[in-house]
């Protein structure tokens, strides 16, 4: 096997990979082909910026998972994966952005000498994996079975090693919420704000074992102000901070690809009743919300109990409060399985980690503050960070 200083221990890695099989039996799945970069890494360790090109883990009836990719990427799967050179499969760059054939087809030919060509999933819902891709498979091998989730909801339960990474991750996130609070002001520009976002977070933190580093997000910092944050979505411009507007910064640490998200809200000068009766609402939301996190309980318990104090202050808020996250790469880090609403029956079990987004948008402004959580063995969720949860206000 290749020396490669993997995130994780090869037991772990052979636990996933048990539990993904047992998922795709229950499927009828026999070989699943995996597009997610994150479910890649979560397989075999792989890392690499190399998803905006056709690329797949393939786990097939037996033996460790295959990577596919363009030529030039199977080296960094060389120096990332766990697997041996027999397992590491490159295909030629013409294939790549060409419209006389498609990296499909040398898919194809790899499931062909493999013999992998009964019951073949794909994670049909996923952003890696396009219209052409699946069109041009399915031509080469017939109907394709639906793998969506497969490896996804074997990753919900977090081990020790990955809550590690998430408690180093909240580290991070905490030392860039500081950071943010002590520079906004008025008058300085949004850009600059960003560049000290992304500074922070990439130069990491400190716990007992010493200093470590940070990784890019999989979602860059969304900081809209005033009338903007009534959308959730917005980024940053050059423009400066204004007093008299609130500002959103929903931004995550993150350590070995492992997400922790956080949001909080500053106001520069005094806020508006409004803006302070909804930071009670939310605040003692959150409070029940986090009391009702608790193993044996559902995702959908913590979202109705979050929605029936808002009710009660006369706030009402459509669609999901919050969702799993982890090992996370661009352009989302969620893991796309269980929400946080009020139908929703997924039952939390220890290990389980979210973010808990209770983001409230109205008309002309926003307000956001979130956690992160822990499913613990018994009694309510762990708040992974320590960043004050409160509504800041500078004058």
């Amino acid at each position: 096997m290749p020396d490669v200083d993997l995130p994780f221990s090869r037991a772990e890695y052979a636990t996933r990979l048990a539990k993904v099989r047992k998922g795709m039996e229950a499927r009828g799945i026999e070989t699943l082909v995996v597009s997610d970069p994150s479910n890649m890494a979560w397989l075999t360790g792989y890392d690499g910026w190399s998803f905006y090109v056709h690329q797949a883990v393939i786990v097939g009836p037996s033996g460790d998972p295959v990577f596919w990719g363009r030529a030039m990427d199977a080296n960094g799967a060389l120096r990332t994966c766990y697997m041996g050179t027999d397992d590491i499969i490159g295909y030629p760059d013409h294939f790549v952005m060409a419209e006389d054939r498609h990296a499909m087809q040398h898919l194809a030919g790899v499931l062909r000498e493999r013999n992998w060509l009964e019951n073949v999933g794909v994670e049909m819902e996923n952003y890696y994996y396009s219209a052409r891709a699946h069109q041009v498979l399915s031509e080469e091998l017939g109907d394709l079975k639906d793998g969506t989730g497969t490896v996804n909801w074997e990753r919900a339960v977090k081990s020790p090693a990955e809550v590690a990474y998430l408690r180093r991750a909240a580290l991070i996130v905490e030392n860039m919420h500081a950071r943010i609070l002590d520079i906004v002001e008025p008058g300085k520009r949004k850009n600059e704000v960003a560049a000290e976002i992304f500074k922070t977070g990439i130069w990491g933190g400190e716990d007992t074992d010493g200093p470590f580093g940070g990784d890019y997000p999989a979602i860059v910092p969304l900081m809209p102000s005033g009338e903007d944050a009534s959308a959730a979505h917005l980024t940053w411009s050059d423009k400066p901070f204004v007093k008299g507007e609130g500002t959103f910064f929903e931004i995550a640490g993150v350590y070995r690809r492992y997400h922790c998200p956080q949001s909080r809200t500053i106001f520069l000068g005094k806020p508006p009743a409004e803006f302070l009766a909804a930071e009670d609402a939310v605040l003692e939301g959150i409070a029940a919300g986090i009391e009702a996190a608790r193993p044996g309980n559902t995702a959908g318990e913590v979202a109705s109990a979050f929605y029936r104090v808002l009710e009660k202050s006369g706030i009402y808020k459509d669609g999901r409060c919050g969702y799993p996250i982890g090992l996370s790469y661009p352009p989302d880090w969620g893991e796309r399985t269980y929400s946080l609403r009020p139908t929703d029956r997924t039952v939390l079990v220890p290990g389980m980690s979210f973010h808990f987004m209770p983001g409230i948008w109205q008309q002309t402004w926003g307000l956001e503050i979130t956690e992160t959580l822990l499913i613990q063995d018994s009694g309510s969720a762990e708040t992974l960070c320590n960043t004050p949860r409160k509504l800041f206000v500078k004058a």
